[in-house]
C-alpha cells in the first residue's frame, strides 16, 4: 500500500469514527451535514493535525501549556513552542483568526461580526473580544514605496457620545465631529479622528515629488491640512472639477449659459468666467462666484491635465473611502468613544491597504 492509499484508508476509518458519533437527527439535509462535519473536524481532527504539525515544525515540547482558539479549532501549545512560531505571550487568538476577526470588524457591527465569523467559520470569538482586539492594534500607516505624487483629501463625521465631552448641553442625543481620511499616491489611504496632523505627518516623512498635486473640495479644513504638508513652492494645489462643476449647475440658470461657464473653468479661463459671473444677480450666481475667486489658484486648466494624464481632476476615490467608512461607524443609533472610532478607522483603512489580504 502506498502513502496516498494509506492515507485514503485511515481517512475513511476516521470518517467512519466521526459519523458514528454524530446525532443522526442533526443530519437532516445537506447543510447540517456540512456543519455536523465542519464541527466533528474542528472538535477532533484538525487540532491533532495541528498540533502535530507544530511539533513537527518546532522540535520541541517543552514549557508550561497554553491554549489558543484557532481556525482549526482549539490548540495546546508549549511557551517554546509559542516562542519559536512568534506569538505574543498573552495573545488567545491565533494569527488567522485573528486577521480574520479584524476583516470583518472592519465592515460591520461587532455583534454582526461574531455572527459571521461564527457562521463562515464555526469559531466563535465573541463581540466583546472582538472590540478590544480592534482598539489592541496598532496598524501603522503604510510606507509608499516611491516618492509621492498626488494627494487627495476629504472628511466625513461620526457621533460620539456626550459624557465625553461634559460641555455639551444635551447628555443624551450625542455630539457630531469630523474626521479627516487622506489617499496617497492613488493607493494607500489614512484616516484619524481629530487628530489630522498625523496624516500631515505621514506625508512628510516619506519623499515627496514636486510639484505634489493636493486635491481637495471647496472646504477649507481640507485645505489647511494640505498647507502642513510639504512647501507651498512644492505644493499644487487642484479643486475638485466635479465639486465645481456641480456648484456651478445649482445656478438657476438657462443650460446654454452654464455649459458657457463651464467651458470657461474646464480651460482655466477664471478671469472669463468671473466676468461672466458678475452679470448675474442672483444671489446663487454671487455665491459661486465668490467660490470661485476664493479657490482662484487652485482652478487649472482641467482638460490639458487630463489630456496629459498629469494627474487625477477629482478626489472621487477618497470620497468613496468616506462613505465606506461612514457605512461602519454611522450604524443607526451608534455612538463612540474617540479611541473607539480611531480603532475603527484604523481597522478599516487597514482593510482598504489590503492589509487583511
Amino acid at each position: 500500500m502506498n502513502a496516498e492509499e494509506r492515507l485514503q484508508a485511515c481517512l475513511a476509518e476516521v470518517a467512519t469514527i466521526l459519523y458514528r458519533n454524530t446525532s443522526r437527527e442533526e443530519l437532516t439535509d445537506l447543510e447540517s451535514l456540512e456543519r455536523a462535519a465542519r464541527q466533528q473536524i474542528l472538535t477532533h481532527v484538525s487540532p491533532r493535525w495541528a498540533i502535530f504539525f507544530i511539533a513537527a515544525q518546532t522540535q520541541t515540547q517543552r514549557g508550561k501549556r497554553r491554549q489558543l482558539r484557532s481556525c482549526l479549532g482549539i490548540l495546546t501549545l508549549t511557551a517554546e513552542q509559542a516562542q519559536r512560531l512568534n506569538l505574543s505571550p498573552r495573545t488567545r487568538l491565533s494569527p488567522l483568526l485573528e486577521k480574520c476577526c479584524l476583516l470583518l470588524s472592519a465592515n460591520e457591527s461587532f455583534q454582526r461580526a461574531e455572527q459571521d465569523l461564527a457562521q463562515l467559520t464555526g469559531v466563535k470569538v465573541g463581540h466583546t473580544t472582538q472590540q478590544k482586539l480592534v482598539h489592541r492594534q496598532e496598524l501603522m500607516l503604510p510606507e509608499a514605496h516611491q516618492p509621492i505624487h498626488e494627494l487627495s483629501a476629504d472628511g466625513g463625521k461620526v457621533r460620539l457620545r456626550p459624557q465625553t465631552h461634559p460641555s455639551q448641553p444635551q447628555r443624551g442625543s450625542g455630539y457630531w465631529r469630523d474626521y479627516k481620511a487622506m489617499r496617497v499616491q492613488g493607493i494607500y489611504y489614512g484616516a484619524r479622528l481629530d487628530d489630522p496632523w498625523t496624516l500631515s505627518d505621514w506625508v512628510n516623512s516619506q519623499p515627496c515629488e514636486t510639484p505634489l498635486v493636493c486635491l481637495g473640495d471647496g472646504h477649507p479644513g481640507i485645505w489647511n491640512l494640505f498647507e502642513s504638508m510639504a512647501s507651498a513652492e512644492q505644493r499644487c494645489e487642484i479643486l475638485d472639477w466635479y465639486h465645481l462643476k456641480e456648484n456651478l449647475y445649482k445656478i438657476r440658470k438657462p443650460k446654454a449659459q452654464l455649459e458657457r461657464i463651464e467651458g470657461y473653468l474646464w480651460t482655466g479661463q477664471v478671469a472669463e468666467a468671473v466676468q461672466e459671473l458678475k452679470r448675474w444677480r442672483t444671489a446663487q450666481a454671487q455665491n459661486f462666484r465668490a467660490y470661485v475667486e476664493r479657490h482662484r489658484n487652485r482652478i487649472v486648466s482641467y482638460s490639458y491635465y487630463q489630456a496629459e494624464q498629469l494627474c487625477s481632476i477629482g478626489s472621487g476615490a477618497v470620497e468613496s473611502a468616506i462613505k465606506q467608512i461612514g457605512r461602519r461607524v454611522s450604524l443607526s443609533g451608534a455612538q463612540w468613544l474617540p479611541e473607539s472610532v480611531n480603532g475603527i478607522l484604523n481597522v478599516r483603512c487597514a482593510y482598504l491597504n489590503g492589509a487583511f489580504s
